[in-house]
């Protein structure tokens, strides 16, 4: 279960626009607890119901072939031990899409890959890998002290 903002991000539409489509009672499952929605995932993702008159919703599908990666940022944690910080440093990727996190859970399955001849474009060498239709959730926490 996802709020407003976080069914944004993943259909990549305002918040506002979520929040229309779910008094229309066209999310799926969704229901108002309190002063909040919740709204379930469906392989990662809201499922929108079709609208009765205007274009097609463009929000985007998850591509069930594009694994998400998950690898940890070694630069931020020496500048978080040098500068006294507490920048994110799990870095979680799908697609095109970046997310930086203190915290990671993920639902499913799961592999580590250690990839000494082939590294992501920043460099990582060692990473897990998820299949695309596992929710993985990130979470920044604000203050660590």
């Amino acid at each position: 279960m996802v709020g407003t903002t976080q069914a944004a991000q993943l259909l990549k539409i305002c918040a506002q626009r979520v929040r229309q489509l779910l008094y229309e009672g066209r999310i799926v499952g969704a229901k108002k607890v309190g002063r909040f929605w919740q709204i379930p995932l469906f392989k990662g993702m809201p499922k929108v119901k079709v609208g009765k008159r205007g274009p097609k919703g463009t929000w985007r599908k998850r591509l069930s072939s594009i694994p998400t990666l998950i690898h940890v940022n070694s630069h931020k944690i020496r500048s978080n031990s040098n500068n006294g910080t507490n920048e994110p440093v799990i870095v979680v990727r799908s697609g095109s899409r970046k997310i930086e996190a203190h915290h990671v859970k993920i639902n499913g399955s799961c592999e580590v890959i250690y990839s000494r001849d082939r590294p992501l474009d920043c460099g990582a060498k060692v990473l897990i890998q998820v299949d695309s239709d596992v929710v993985v959730k990130p979470c920044v926490f604000a203050d660590m002290s």
